[in-house]
C-alpha cells in the first residue's frame, strides 16, 4: 500500500486542526511506549513514531504491506533505518516481519484479540478494586472530570474525540491504582489495543453504551464499592470484545 506522507508539520490549515490533534496524540503515545524506551538515532525514532501513529489513526490497516523501498524514499534514507524502526514496532506487536516477505501491519487473529482483551480485563479488575478502596475523593473526582469529555463526544457522535477522551480516562484510571507493575503490563498491551478500540467505538450505539458504562464505574468508585467497580470494568471490556468478535469472527 502506498501511503501519502502526512506529518504534523504539513498540516497547517485551520480546518486540519482536529486531525492534527489526533495525530499528535497518536505520535505522543508511540514516543512514550516505543521510541523513548530505546536508545536509537533520531531518524529511526521519527520513522517508528510516525508509522505507529498511522496504524493507530487507521491510515495503515491490519495486513497492509510496509514497503521498505517506498519508506526509504519517503524519509530520504537507506533501508537500514527503516528496518530498525520496523523492528522496534515488531517488539510492540504492531508490525510483523515474516522471513523472505515484506513487513506488514500486524493482523491479529480473533484468538489473539480475545487473549489481549481478557488479560486487560483481569488487570483492570485489580485496578478498579484498588481505586474504590484507596483513591481519595479528589482523585476520583478527576475521573468524573475526564468523563465529561466522553459524555460530550457521545452526544455529538464524535468518534475521534470520544476515543481520545477514553484513552485519557483509562490512563488516569491506571495511574490512580499506584501499581507500577500492573501499569507496565497494561502499557505493553496499549499499542495493540488502540486500533481495536477505535474500530469498536465506531460501531453504532457504542459511544453512548461506553459512556454509560464508565459513568456507572465512577459512581461505584464514589460509593467505595470495590466489587461492583471490578465487575463493571470487566463487563465494559468484555462488551467491547463481543463487538470485535462480531466483526472479526
Amino acid at each position: 500500500m502506498s501511503v501519502e506522507y502526512t506529518s504534523t508539520e504539513a498540516m497547517e490549515s485551520p480546518d486540519a486542526a482536529p486531525v492534527l490533534n489526533s495525530w499528535q496524540r497518536a505520535e505522543a503515545i508511540a514516543a512514550r511506549l516505543v521510541t523513548d524506551q530505546h536508545d536509537r538515532p533520531s531518524l529511526v525514532s521519527k520513522i517508528a513514531r510516525e508509522i505507529a501513529a498511522e496504524i493507530i489513526e487507521d491510515i495503515r490497516r491490519p495486513g497492509d504491506d510496509l514497503n521498505s523501498v517506498e519508506l526509504a524514499r519517503r524519509y530520504k534514507t537507506s533501508r537500514t533505518p527503516i528496518r530498525e524502526a520496523l523492528m522496534l514496532l515488531e517488539k510492540e506487536g504492531m508490525v510483523e516481519m515474516p522471513p523472505r516477505r515484506r513487513p506488514r501491519v500486524v493482523n491479529l487473529t480473533i484468538k489473539e484479540i480475545r487473549d489481549i482483551y481478557r488479560a486487560r480485563a483481569n488487570l483492570l479488575e485489580l485496578i478498579a478494586a484498588d481505586i474504590a478502596k484507596e483513591a481519595s475523593a479528589e482523585e476520583i473526582h478527576s475521573l468524573r472530570v475526564l468523563l465529561g469529555g466522553m459524555e460530550a463526544a457521545s452526544k455529538t457522535n464524535d468518534i475521534t474525540a470520544f476515543f481520545w477522551a477514553n484513552v485519557d480516562f483509562h490512563e488516569r484510571n491506571t495511574e490512580l491504582a499506584r501499581n507500577r507493575i500492573v501499569k507496565k503490563i497494561i502499557d505493553s498491551l496499549l499499542l495493540r489495543t488502540l486500533p481495536l478500540r477505535r474500530v469498536g467505538l465506531a460501531q453504532p450505539g457504542r459511544l453512548l453504551k461506553s459512556y454509560e458504562d464508565h459513568e456507572r464505574l465512577v459512581r461505584a468508585y464514589e460509593d467505595r464499592d470495590s466489587t461492583l467497580a471490578s465487575a463493571l470494568i470487566r463487563s465494559n471490556h468484555i462488551s467491547g470484545l463481543t463487538v470485535l468478535e462480531g466483526l472479526y469472527s
